[in-house]
């Protein structure tokens, strides 16, 4: 019996010792009109380890915001925000006058730059001992426009600033708060706090008000303190006999609080219906909402128009359900923010799918877009399939389209290496679509009883991943076997409807899925009537196809997963007809509009396409092709122009295919035949085939550096009339080109590197560009371009293969030139920065060598100045040396830019009588390049 007292006196003691929370005292005083913040704290400080401890670790915030250097700073310019990287020294944040004193001992200084503040002990602190550390500081508070947090107008969002308490364990980490993930520093901790505010300042804290300004107790994450001269909201109401307090901190407006008033006490049911407990107080702060908040329901606003999506109640029911349920499930338990984020995120997303399927079943992606939108009476979007989703695909939907980009990641990827897009489509909306998923298949209330089993376990407690998963699969009868490997990888997993045959009242369907883990599905069967009957099955681990036998009924199809709830790799193969001409087969369905793709139909998009050149003129055609919003590894385009200029037919088309693997050190392996057939010069055409084979290296989704290997081969073919024969005008020729390429689109440091080698029977050359753009002040760029070119051999007839000085000749057809072959008017001055890059027309070509460098800089508005340098030689002539200078308007900054000659090697162009004809223009029309453009910075 005294052997048992023992263990149960010892493993109380151990309880009690592993229980201990550090407690952290804070009185703040806020000077009026100041960023500064006088500090006087007490810290009781245990060691939690198993060993004695000679020194303590402190954690000081507030360095990430004092200079360029760290982290955070390259966090936020992966994110294209540049406000900290330009802002003037006094809005940076940095800790002054340090004093520490620990236990009774005098008052020592330190420096306030370093992240970690070690400090000797002057004896060991023992397992279980405390110590009193007492603490002075002052805090330069960092502008709040860098993360949300810090100084705005009359008001303080203070979070992660003050000095805390942090363990040993954590050495080898890479500081979290750094990279701005809202990673939970200091969870568990005891909070005291007290402000001196200047008068008519109010505070307010996810922590308890115990007296004006002050707060007190304990978080599951860290405290957070709004400090301002605005009055802050709040609605208290009551959920089943509890009393919930939900603070705002900012003010509402009257009609958003009359519908948060109606709207809270439904939501806050709803979710306690779900996990079982609710906090007595919800802090929803300005920074909060407007990162938690539901996305793309948002009105439209472009130029002059304005389009309303959903109404403002159902904006305001949405988004603060998006908010609560994200305030509340962070509170539920410890969550860490890096290794955890998909436990939280997937079960926010969870509550808010499950939401929408209770009170939003019915309502579109678009909401009432589609009505709205409306042009001479026609409502463009009622003819795309996107106008008829449910606003709940929104979840699969995602996921899918970074898929097919291969931009995806695995689910339990470290949230500090997530793309910002991925961070929203596989964190929140992929993990939440398979608990979604996985409630579906064994019933809605086991999987909520569960949750709140889990969710009471662990209350107060670091979450446990493997726990959750473990009795999450015997809840499930196994069925959630799956998601422990799942999650661990990027996945590719994809069911087949593959055939079905009739037998009696049933139907035999034969369905193969690529995996060897043991993932269940959903087979539905639907009526004409829309009448749907639901079976699920489960696998076993193998690959072999499977007969499954479910009842005929009137079933007209045959579904798998319908709607997105799983999320396969390929939803092509998820649907059969079991009637007329298309059963087991697929329809075929012709579109206008580029849309979300239908995986019920083969799609065939039928655009109709306006193109123009000098010669061709007005170009009229039909481009059919199977690319949809959505990239897909087999892709044609074909379109054929009907040719205003000359009464004959033109056009191109091609094939491509991509192998996309999970996981390789490529992201994209391409390749494809192409045709296009158009005029070059009046009654003269062109005909080019092309085939080419190019490697996308894979890339770390947070940056913006890309790289890529190509080869091509191109047979062309040209009309020749009798001047260009005597000018031994190449008629037929074939061109290799072997080209690498690599680019970093940063926010302030941008650049670029391509080399290619080119050959064909009467030449080789090879060519390096370097480019360079820095971004010196805010929305201010100087740009350096770095050209060289050399010729191998050179034995051509001509001088089409040369390099060009200001003008490049176009020989492969690859340029987008209105004038091919225009050496006078307008089309003869669109300008293609390539080769030699010169804006003035300064020499010819050059057929040996050339080096050339060209620098473009922001001097006011749209304006920047201009200059070109460089030597070239052509055989049996010297070394020649140009230069050139002038004005570049920007009318569409990369797109369409103008450019004004000054003055060259030819002396002060203004002068000249033909001056209007020196005027160069650039015009890209890519829209590829555009939405390359606007999603920098989101993968």
């Amino acid at each position: 019996m005294k052997r048992y007292s023992t263990a149960l006196l010892f493993l109380l003691i151990f309880v009690e010792i592993s229980a201990q929370q550090d407690t952290i005292n804070i009185s703040a005083k806020i000077t009026e009109n100041s960023n500064l913040i006088s500090v006087n704290q007490e810290i009781i400080y245990y060691n939690n380890t198993d060993l004695p401890l000679k020194k303590i670790k402190l954690l000081n915030w507030i360095s990430a915001y004092q200079n360029r250097n760290t982290p955070l700073l390259s966090r936020l310019l992966q994110d294209r925000k540049n406000e900290m990287y330009f802002a003037k020294n006094e809005q940076l944040g940095k800790t002054e006058e340090v004093q520490i004193k620990i236990g009774s001992a005098d008052w020592e200084y330190l420096s306030g730059d370093d992240e970690n503040i070690y400090f000797p002990l002057s004896q060991e602190l023992k397992p279980g001992k405390n110590v009193k550390i007492s603490l002075k500081y002052i805090l330069h508070i960092p502008n709040k426009r860098f993360t949300g947090y810090g100084v705005g107008e009359q008001e303080f969002s203070l979070k992660y600033f003050f000095i805390v308490p942090d363990r040993f364990e954590n050495d080898n980490q890479k500081p979290k708060h750094y990279l701005n993930i809202e990673e939970n520093q200091s969870p568990g901790n005891y909070w005291n706090v007290k402000f001196e505010l200047p008068p008519s300042y109010f505070a307010a804290s996810n922590l308890n008000k115990v007296q004006s300004n002050s707060f007190e107790g304990k978080l599951n994450k860290d405290p957070e303190f709004i400090i301002s001269t605005k009055s802050n909201d709040q609605i208290t109401t009551q959920i089943d006999g509890q009393n919930i307090e939900i603070d705002f901190g900012y003010p509402l407006t009257i009609t958003e609080k009359q519908n948060l008033e109606f709207y809270l006490p439904l939501q806050l049911h709803f979710i306690k219906n779900k996990i079982g407990n609710l906090p007595t107080k919800i802090f929803i702060t300005e920074k909060f909402k407007k990162d938690e908040d539901f996305v793309g329901i948002d009105d439209l606003n472009f130029w002059k128009f304005h389009y309303q999506l959903f109404k403002d109640t159902e904006k305001t029911d949405l988004n603060y359900f998006s908010i609560l349920s994200n305030a509340i499930v962070q509170r539920a338990v410890i969550f860490d923010k890096s290794k955890d984020h998909w436990l939280m995120n997937g079960l926010q997303t969870y509550l808010e799918i499950q939401y929408i399927d209770r009170y939003y079943k019915n309502r579109k992606l678009l909401g009432d877009l589609p009505d709205e939108l409306k042009y001479f009476g026609v409502k463009p979007l009622k003819f795309m399939r996107i106008s008829k989703l449910e606003l709940s695909e929104r979840y699969g939907l995602a996921y899918q389209y970074m898929v097919t980009q291969n931009l995806d990641q695995k689910i339990n990827e470290p949230f500090e290496k997530l793309s910002n897009f991925n961070a929203t489509a596989i964190s929140h909306f992929e993990t939440g679509s398979l608990f979604s998923f996985i409630a579906e298949k064994m019933g809605q209330e086991n999987f909520d009883d569960f949750l709140i089993n889990y969710l009471t376990q662990y209350s107060g407690k670091p979450a446990d991943q493997k726990v959750f998963l473990d009795e999450l699969s015997l809840a499930s009868g196994y069925s959630s076997d799956f998601l422990e490997s799942f999650i661990q990888q990027k996945n590719r997993v994809n069911f087949k409807l593959k055939r079905f045959t009739k037998n009696g009242d049933n139907f035999q369907v034969k369905v193969s899925k690529n995996t060897h883990q043991r993932i269940p599905f959903k087979l539905e069967t639907e009526e004409e009537s829309g009448q749907k009957e639901t079976f699920w099955f489960d696998t076993d681990d193998s690959k072999e196809t499977v007969v499954y036998n479910i009842p005929q009924s009137n079933a007209e199809k045959i579904i798998i997963n319908d709607g997105y709830i799983f999320p396969e790799k390929n939803f092509r193969d998820n649907y059969l007809y079991t009637e007329g001409f298309f059963s087991n087969r697929k329809k075929i369905k012709l579109k206008v509009f580029k849309d979300i793709p239908n995986p019920e139909y083969n799609e065939i998009y039928v655009n109709p396409r306006l193109n123009f050149n000098a010669y061709d003129k007005v170009l009229f055609g039909l481009n059919f092709k199977n690319a949809s919003l959505f990239d897909r590894k087999f892709q044609y385009s074909f379109t054929p122009y009907f040719s205003s200029g000359t009464g004959q037919l033109a056009g191109s088309g091609g094939v491509a295919y991509s192998f996309q693997p999970a996981n390789s050190f490529y992201r994209s392996l391409d390749f494809g035949v192409s045709a296009s057939h158009f005029h070059y010069d009046y009654d003269l055409t062109y005909r080019k085939i092309a085939t080419f084979v190019g490697i996308n290296f894979t890339k770390d989704p947070r940056s913006d550096i890309r790289r890529n290997i190509g080869f091509t081969y191109n047979y062309l073919e040209k009309d020749l009339d009798p001047i260009k024969t005597n000018l031994n005008e190449y008629g037929k020729y074939n061109l290799w080109n072997l080209g690498y390429s690599y680019s970093d689109r940063s926010l302030i440091h941008e650049k670029s590197f391509n080399a290619n080698f080119q050959w064909m029977e009467d030449f080789q050359k090879i060519s390096t560009e370097f480019f360079y753009r820095w971004e010196f002040a805010k929305d201010k760029k100087i740009s350096m371009r770095l050209f060289g070119g050399y010729f191998i051999t050179n034995n051509t007839k001509n001088n089409l293969f040369d390099y060009g000085i200001s003008r490049v000749s176009n020989y492969a057809f690859s340029y987008g030139l209105l004038g091919q072959s225009a050496t006078s008017g307008l089309f003869a001055q669109q300008l293609i920065v390539a080769e030699g890059g010169f804006k003035s027309y300064l020499g010819t070509t050059a057929n040996q060598w050339i080096t050339s460098a060209n620098v473009d800089s922001h001097v006011w508005r749209w304006f920047n100045v201009y200059a070109d340098a460089g030597v070239y030689k052509n055989k049996n002539l010297g070394v020649q040396f140009i230069w050139d200078s002038g004005v570049k308007v920007k009318v569409i900054p990369d797109f369409l830019e103008v450019y004004f000659p000054i003055q060259s090697s030819l002396g002060f162009e203004p002068s000249f009588k033909d001056y209007g004809q020196r005027i160069r223009f650039t015009l890209v029309l890519n829209f590829n390049a555009v939405t390359s453009y606007f999603r920098r910075g989101w993968f």
